[in-house]
């Protein structure tokens, strides 16, 4: 099926609103990891915990918390998990709010996937439209309003981080919902330091995607 230059002009201007937060998803997911916290612990600076974790309790606790974000476990899977002398590990507000979170990461899942097969499909109708000089600019246009995005992001990080973190919980959960005791478990396992880091990590991850959509869109028009 072909379109006209007209209409595949304006899914491109979509193509390009959309690039953005596809990457950013595909970035956020790519830090839903263990692995990122196993790196994060060791990092210089990281605040010890001081109600006693080790770092080999905040590994052994961490992992199954990060993948119950990203698999198909009921809550059932984080209550079920308990100190050595019979108390869980999470409280029932934490409980709570890690199904609030998976809701959250689950809808950014999906959205990721429609996400990629729309960018996906208007490729294929541009190629087979003979036009892939308009998917190409959509793209380019999408790997520079990243950068901008990603910029701001990384700047309201060193300015004032405490702010963006409450904006964003505001966003996605209700209030009352996501303030802990530094004597919970979520807390202990995931200091503000830990957040700091995964969204300067998100970022920098995302520039690198942005920057290769445009690197190699350039090379393409050459």
């Amino acid at each position: 099926m072909k379109l006209s230059d007209k209409t595949l002009k304006r899914l491109g201007w979509a193509v390009t609103l959309l690039l953005p937060l596809l990457i950013l998803m595909i970035a956020v997911r790519l830090t839903i990891s263990p692995l990122f916290a196993k790196v994060e612990y060791r990092m210089p600076g990281f605040p010890r915990d001081t109600y006693g974790f080790s770092l080999q309790d905040r590994l052994k606790w961490s992992a199954p918390s990060i993948k119950y974000l990203v698999n198909f476990e009921s809550i059932d899977y984080l209550e079920a998990l308990k100190f050595e002398d019979g108390t869980p590990i999470y409280n029932a507000s934490e409980l709570s709010h890690m199904e609030d979170v998976k809701a959250v990461v689950t809808g950014m899942r999906i959205g990721m996937a429609v996400s990629l097969v729309l960018v996906a499909l208007f490729a294929v109708l541009c190629i087979k439209s003979s036009r892939k000089d308009i998917l190409l600019t959509a793209l380019m246009r999408g790997g520079w309003a990243l950068i901008g995005l990603i910029v701001t992001i990384l700047l309201f990080v060193a300015i004032s981080f405490d702010n963006l973190f409450t904006w964003f919980h505001k966003l996605f959960f209700e209030s009352g919902t996501w303030q802990f005791y530094m004597s919970d478990t979520l807390i202990r396992l995931f200091p503000m330091r830990f957040w700091q880091d995964a969204f300067i990590f998100v970022g920098c991850l995302s520039l690198v995607l942005g920057g290769s959509v445009l690197i190699l869109g350039k090379k393409l028009r050459e």
